[in-house]
């Protein structure tokens, strides 16, 4: 019988001496039996503390062993995790410690004092646990013991999402919810003990936390956790602790193209890699291509949600054909694509997706007046996300319902143009998003970063897009900057570049 509860699953590893996890950085391990002890650490200590099961304890920690720890601990031992993401403006840490009201919070030095004062803005009396990156703090250290009876339906994780369309909202997932994705994951890319996947996404996102941290503590095998990505360190990284995969996203993808070759060393590791997953945002088919190609690694690519546990798509494993661009197919979900009024639609007919599934989240913690239900009576989760399911089974995502550009009444898709202007060989990244306009409702805004030592201007720019998109999808405007604004994941982060644009000073930079 398959557990049924994290602390199902950290009890099974209670005898396992094998490593669980590497911390490059501290160059500190974590074996599968230490993992387990903290877990009946961290229920000692928070039963001291008075922190009852069901309740929230967060942590805002970098990528290392004690966000880990607490991570997996804290779910094993009956509470409620609450990773804060490193990224957030003290007026969302605010809001959320205000909303989800931690009773303690773990942190180290950079981040204690901001979220003590967030904690005071908010009138929220939160305990602040001092913790270094790579150790757990004011722990009860004994031997194993099983935490006390957890069920499967009991929350686990609270994850809020970014809020760029209004207030962050707070994702409650179960230890039902996140085990059948984790499985559903093992399942697809065959996971066992002998595999082991390198993953620098943060323990404060679901990619990180589902499909790198959770598929492979339920698949028995290892993970390679660094603080953060670097584009110089990543391959000698598979040359000493050799992964078997590689959990990706684009914006990773688009950095190990540009970075520098790879040693003798590093290729001989790299052909141990069975594949690379790819997930958080559409992987545009050139990167794909190009990285097969350079690198000898095939990209699996998919797609989730937080409301999901991260799984909902993906393509099928090598040797199988895997469709680029495209999703992939339903993974530990059904799926469908409906038009505005809820219509079924066929295959190749374009509208939102929608998913039901074990692993979609049933409701929001403490949903307010603002928040709209996600999910349906009969269990369809609205993904907002554009696109169409092909003749095989296939489905493809074409952008964002709130994102869409309506150009004169015209619906396009930002990734159209997001792919054309990354076909022109100077292009690192691009990101197009509708912008305000007195005469066609909006205008399309197209900003890029140049790859390194690239002199691509935009007259040079602007006649690649009107041959790619002709004339009525090329953006109106175009900016270079040095960098995309992006969340925890590595997905653009569209609506903060139309909020930063002014079309009215904009005048003289309008293309013509």
């Amino acid at each position: 019988m398959s557990p049924s509860t994290f602390a199902d699953v950290l009890a099974a590893g209670a005898n396992r001496e094998s490593v669980f996890a590497i911390a490059p950085k501290a160059a500190a391990t974590l074996t599968y039996a230490q993992l387990a002890r903290t877990t009946a650490d961290l229920d000692a200590t928070f039963d001291a503390w008075g922190i009852e099961r069901g309740a929230v304890v967060a942590y805002m920690l970098p990528n290392g062993l004690a966000a880990l720890q607490l991570f997996l601990a804290t779910m094993g031992c009956g509470r409620i995790v609450l990773p804060f993401n490193l990224l957030s403006q003290d007026s969302q840490l605010e809001y959320v410690i205000g909303h989800a009201r931690p009773r303690v919070v773990f942190a180290n030095d950079e981040h204690a004092p901001r979220l003590e004062a967030a904690a005071a803005r908010a009138g929220v009396s939160s305990r602040i646990e001092l913790c270094e990156n790579d150790a757990v703090a004011s722990l009860h250290h004994g031997s194993w013991r099983t935490p006390a009876r957890v069920s499967p339906g009991d929350a686990a994780l609270l994850m809020y999402t970014s809020g760029t369309t209004g207030v962050p909202k707070g994702v409650l997932l179960t230890h039902a919810n996140m085990l059948h994705a984790a499985r559903a994951v093992v399942a697809h890319q065959s996971l066992s003990a002998h595999d082991r996947v390198l993953s620098s996404l943060p323990l404060y996102h679901i990619n990180g936390q589902c499909i790198a941290t959770v598929s492979s503590l339920v698949g028995g095998g290892s993970i390679v956790l660094p603080e953060k990505f670097s584009t110089s360190q990543w391959w000698s990284l598979v040359e000493q602790h050799r992964p078997t995969w590689l959990n990706l996203v684009p914006t990773i993808v688009a950095y190990l193209l540009n970075g520098p070759p790879l040693t003798p060393g590093q290729r001989e590791a790299a052909r141990g890699i069975r594949y690379a997953r790819s997930a958080s945002a559409p992987l545009p088919p050139d990167h794909q291509h190009a990285f097969e190609t350079r690198f000898g690694i095939p990209i699996v690519e998919a797609m989730g949600l937080t409301e999901c546990a991260s799984v909902a798509f993906c393509n099928p494993m090598p040797p199988a054909r895997r469709r680029t661009g495209s999703a992939g197919k339903p993974l530990g979900v059904e799926a469908r694509v409906v038009d505005a009024s809820g219509t079924t639609l066929v295959d190749n007919e374009r509208g939102e997706i929608q998913v039901r599934g074990p692993n979609v989240m049933h409701a929001y913690h403490r949903p307010g007046a603002s928040t709209s239900p996600a999910v349906s009576s009969d269990g369809w989760l609205a993904t907002g996300d554009l696109g169409y399911r092909d003749g095989d089974g296939f489905y493809f995502i074409t952008g964002r319902l709130k994102e869409l550009i309506i150009k004169g009444g015209e619906n396009i898709a930002p990734r159209e143009i997001d792919e054309a202007l990354l076909r022109h060989p100077d292009v690192l990244e691009a990101a197009a998003v509708g912008v305000p306009d007195r005469e066609y409702g909006q205008q399309i805004l197209a900003c890029v970063v140049r790859k390194p030592g690239a002199t691509l201007d935009e007259v040079q720019l602007l006649a690649h897009a009107l041959r790619e998109l002709g004339r009525y999808k090329a953006p109106k405007y175009l900016r270079f900057v040095d960098e995309l604004p992006k969340g925890p994941s590595g997905k653009v982060q569209r609506l903060k570049l139309a909020e930063a644009f002014d079309v009215d000073s904009a005048a003289r930079d309008v293309v013509k």
